[in-house]
């Protein structure tokens, strides 16, 4: 493990951000890797999650919010705590040295949304432990979250069957 400890950020609204840091999870914890995943702004039951389970990842997730319930993540406090609770979960483990690798999946949409404390998230990013992967998911990152990267990542859609109404397929987007 002693090779790791660079920042990847992918980002852009085209699809595979999740599945790329999910994948990049999966082969770290095929290698021995201890790999914690923070899941943010997201509430469905997914297949990497299952899978992650399986591997003994541990994925800390918070809710997505319903704006069709009333409950815009962005206005939510409960949804906030539990967002800002995950994030500091993760970073005690970081700083305890009790992890390799850190996905913060959708982690640069959490910041911009304020559902995270930013303080702590420069912190994880500017003073994590040498050797600490990580790996940032996003649509569009803050500034200083790109001027800190080693991996920048732009997806980008160009074509994608929900543009002809097809919606999400289970095993293939969720």
């Amino acid at each position: 493990m002693r090779d790791l400890g660079l920042m990847h950020v992918y980002y852009g609204n085209g699809k595979g951000k999740t599945t790329a840091a999910f994948g990049l999870a999966a082969r770290a914890r095929g290698r021995g890797a201890r790999v914690i995943v923070v899941q943010f702004l997201k509430g469905v039951e997914t297949g990497e999650l299952r899978s992650m389970a399986e591997l003994g990842v541990e994925v800390l997730r918070g809710r997505a919010g319903d704006k069709r319930a009333g409950t815009d993540p962005v206005q939510d406090a409960a949804t906030r705590a539990i967002h800002d609770a995950n994030l500091s979960s993760a970073a005690e483990r970081v700083f305890a040295g009790e992890c390799d690798l850190l996905v913060l999946d959708e982690g640069v949409d959490a910041l911009r949304h304020g559902l995270v404390d930013e303080e702590l998230f420069r912190k994880l990013v500017r003073k994590r432990p040498d050797g600490v992967e990580l790996v940032i998911t996003g649509h569009k990152p803050v500034d200083w979250v790109m001027e800190e990267a080693d991996y920048i990542t732009h997806m980008t859609a160009e074509r994608h069957p929900f543009s002809r109404g097809v919606p999400a397929r289970e095993a293939i987007e969720f």
